[in-house]
């Protein structure tokens, strides 16, 4: 891969101006200037099959015309209002339409918004304080949702452990944490607090980590008994897995959901959903004073996203696209295992067809957080960074499909794969 002074200045400036030279989200070495179909170019001018996809509110591929088109109509009638605006509320409408809990959805702009306040939510329905969440799953940034996203070490599973410096010790005192996979364990814990949670919070896809035949009904049939909310975040899975998000993909509806990524169609947008009754803590004339939970922001179902979410759900409602998105995820799946496995390199693809990566562990499954910690992140971290100088674009934990990767992408990736693979194996050997 070349690297052009152009683009070593904007290394080198970012390295100055941002801490850790980078967003926040990526390694500093690479600088992105265009994207098209399910390709990217650096501003070197390197072409990259891309799984990044923006970390995911891509499905449809960088640049689709039909959204551009879209966003291109609404620009010169304004950018953002304050105000309700015909896609926002269209866009309300077609989630209530797919998504099985979705009787009522309000928009934020990300998905820790999101996540957070259907958690203040649960709270205020409720009424009670604490909220059980699995170790290892991720709902943003907030200070409720870094508790034992990333516990480094075996611990009392129950007790949270903050992974951020800056949040208040007090915080830890309102989660509690449960081993995902583990029904058991979870049951214990809800019945054990029933009186103290005001919600379950739960990846139904926890990264990677698929979920075990029966965990998912098991965790909407204990909280359906004692009433308490069972939030489904979909920021990620939602309209990925299926049309209707994970509630539709493995059978099981919650109270509530999140959603985000896709339904902005790489804009920034974000939702709550759920039921009516729930809902209504946003609504001051339903819940009155005391009930009332106060949620604003300024570009929250602004018309820019609405609309170009809208035309990438148009795009994923015509026949015949899931079912080519699945294909392509399995095929380059597929690759991805049958490389790693060729050169001798110990490793389990983890999650499903539209989004995966693997593991390095010698293990012949993987089911939690603990099992998945395991698993060697410097080789990872290697075979990601022998890829990027491939041509093939990912990050370290997860690979993300579109709709747009097609035959060339697919070959391409695999080959790539496979020269990586090898590589590793070769400097491992010596």
């Amino acid at each position: 891969m070349k690297i052009t002074d152009e683009e070593q200045r904007l290394v080198e400036t970012a390295r100055r101006v941002l801490p850790a030279g980078n967003f926040g989200n990526m390694t500093s070495e690479i600088v992105i200037r265009e994207g098209r179909g399910g390709r990217v170019r650096d501003v070197s001018g390197n072409e990259y099959v891309d799984f990044i996809l923006g970390s995911g509110p891509m499905l449809l591929g960088h640049a689709h015309p039909e959204v551009n088109a879209a966003v291109a109509g609404q620009l010169g009638r304004g950018t953002t209002f304050f105000a309700n605006n015909e896609h926002g509320i269209e866009l309300a409408a077609e989630i209530v339409e797919a998504v099985a809990c979705a009787e009522q959805v309000r928009f934020a702009c990300t998905g820790t918004e999101a996540d957070a306040m259907a958690m203040r939510l649960a709270r205020a329905w409720r009424k009670r304080p604490r909220i059980l969440k699995f170790e290892g799953g991720y709902h943003g940034m907030s200070d409720y949702a870094l508790m034992s996203l990333w516990p480094a070490r075996a611990g009392n599973s129950a007790q949270p452990v903050a992974d951020s410096a800056g949040i208040p010790e007090s915080v830890r005192g309102e989660m509690l944490v449960a081993p995902f996979n583990d029904l058991a364990a979870a049951r214990e814990l809800i019945h054990a607090h029933r009186d103290e949670l005001a919600g379950v919070i739960v990846e139904p896809l926890q990264r990677l980590l698929t979920p075990q035949p029966g965990f998912l009904q098991g965790l909407r049939d204990i909280t359906a008994e004692y009433a308490i909310p069972l939030i489904f975040d979909e920021v990620v899975t939602g309209f990925r897995l299926a049309y209707g998000g994970a509630q539709a993909y493995y059978g099981v509806v919650p109270d509530i959901c999140t959603l985000g990524k896709v339904i902005g169609g790489g804009y920034p947008l974000s939702a709550i959903a759920g039921r009516a009754e729930i809902m209504a803590h946003f609504d001051r004339a339903k819940v009155g004073a005391e009930g009332f939970m106060p949620q604003i922001g300024t570009l929250s179902g602004n018309p820019i996203a609405a609309i170009a979410g809208l035309a990438t759900l148009r795009v994923l409602k015509r026949p015949g696209t899931y079912e080519k998105l699945h294909a392509t995820g399995n095929a380059i799946r597929a690759g991805l295992a049958r490389s790693l496995s060729d050169a001798g390199i110990a490793a389990v693809i983890k999650g499903e067809a539209v989004m995966f990566d693997a593991l390095f562990t010698a293990r012949a499954s993987v089911e939690n957080y603990r099992e998945a910690l395991e698993a060697d992140a410097t080789l990872a971290r290697r075979f990601t960074a022998l890829a990027r100088e491939r041509g093939v674009l990912k990050s370290e934990g997860k690979m993300y499909i579109s709709a747009a990767h097609d035959e060339r992408d697919v070959r391409d990736a695999v080959a790539g794969f496979a020269d990586a693979a090898a590589t590793l194996a070769g400097e491992r050997a010596s």
